[in-house]
């Protein structure tokens, strides 16, 4: 019979890890032993019970190595261990250890260089950890069949994958359109819920919102970027939207029920990601009935069917797909036949 079951998530406390963390936690309910080893910056809940015990975590490199040994040492046969960090436990355990893998950089073959050199190091370290130590995981879930087969890949079939995709609350999610009834008047025509990480493509969607207003459109746009941590991107976001007049607001990073706020007071989701583990503001967003606007790659469709799609490397494909949303029609391109062709380079007339 199984004992305890081990939360071991000392690496998480923001972002969508964060928020899905928090919902595991407010859903423990005392009737098996629970036992929390948790990053320092990772607050408690409101509503999480009581006598779960926490163990807190230091975010340095000797003091989450302190805590893989005091896993390793804690956890017995008949208990089960939720690593919610990505990364298998470092040592093998005697219980069962089940690996929630949500960063796609650590099982893709994607460069780093976008990443300032400590991030960047960080996450080289974390593959080196996930690659070496696969071993030691009886089971890894992933939120996407996407990230199931990179995974399964990366293991060789030595060790079950399995797919469990979750939210904090899953209710009124579908993979189709909108309901209509949900469609208000909004403050933002468009909503891009999102960290600045380099795969998050903001130049991009900056790059076409400048596009849009060269042809007269300036839609309003509501980004929620940390400007301390990318300050550097935010300062770029910033030069182009005063050049072009843009309509585009950022709210700063916010709590989960800020983000839930923010969706109800928009029109719809545009989501230039070049790939993620799971995308968590596309579910969310179809939760409280916004269109979809996203890449056309296969992270999307595990999760939804969007109402436009684009080329998330071309701010031409992204502007088209606005427009398309918002019924601007473009002037067709006029094909000419050899005889207007040359009559019109004869007598330099344009078409």
């Amino acid at each position: 019979m199984q004992n305890r079951v081990f939360i071991h998530a000392t690496n998480v406390h923001q972002g969508g890890g964060r928020s899905l963390l928090e919902a595991l936690l407010k859903v423990l309910d005392g009737k098996v032993e629970v036992v929390l080893s948790l990053d320092n910056r990772m607050p408690a809940p409101r509503g999480m019970i009581h006598d779960v015990k926490i163990k807190r975590v230091q975010p340095s490199v000797v003091h989450r190595l302190k805590a893989e040994i005091w896993l390793a040492r804690s956890v017995a046969p008949e208990d089960l261990v939720l690593c919610f960090g990505n990364l298998p436990p470092l040592f093998k355990l005697r219980g069962r250890a089940v690996v929630f893998v949500q960063n796609r950089y650590l099982i893709d073959d994607v460069q780093l260089n976008g990443f300032p050199l400590r991030v960047g190091l960080r996450l080289a370290m974390e593959r080196l950890w996930l690659s070496g130590k696969m071993s030691n995981a009886s089971e890894f879930i992933v939120q996407t069949p996407t990230m199931k087969r990179l995974l399964d890949i990366k293991t060789q079939g030595k060790v079950p994958v399995r797919v469990l995709p979750f939210v904090a609350e899953p209710s009124g999610y579908v993979c189709g359109e909108p309901q209509p009834e949900t469609q208000n008047e909004n403050n933002y025509d468009f909503v891009y819920v999102a960290s600045g990480e380099p795969h998050k493509n903001h130049l991009r969607l900056i790059e076409a919102w400048c596009l849009l207003a060269e042809d007269g459109l300036f839609p309003s746009l509501c980004l929620t970027l940390d400007e301390a941590r990318f300050a550097t991107l935010y300062a770029k976001i910033d030069v182009m939207r005063q050049r072009y007049g843009l309509k585009i607001t950022n709210k700063g990073e916010l709590p989960h029920n800020g983000i839930l706020a923010l969706y109800k007071n928009a029109s719809a989701l545009i989501y230039p990601s070049t790939f993620e583990s799971f995308g968590l503001p596309l579910s969310e967003a179809r939760q409280v009935g916004l269109s979809v606007l996203a890449a056309e790659l296969d992270y999307v469709r595990d999760v939804l069917d969007p109402e436009q799609t684009f080329d998330p490397d071309s701010p031409v494909s992204i502007a088209r797909a606005v427009k398309r949303y918002l019924g601007v029609v473009d002037t067709p391109l006029k094909i000419l036949g050899a005889v207007d062709f040359l009559d019109m380079l004869i007598n330099k007339r344009s078409s």
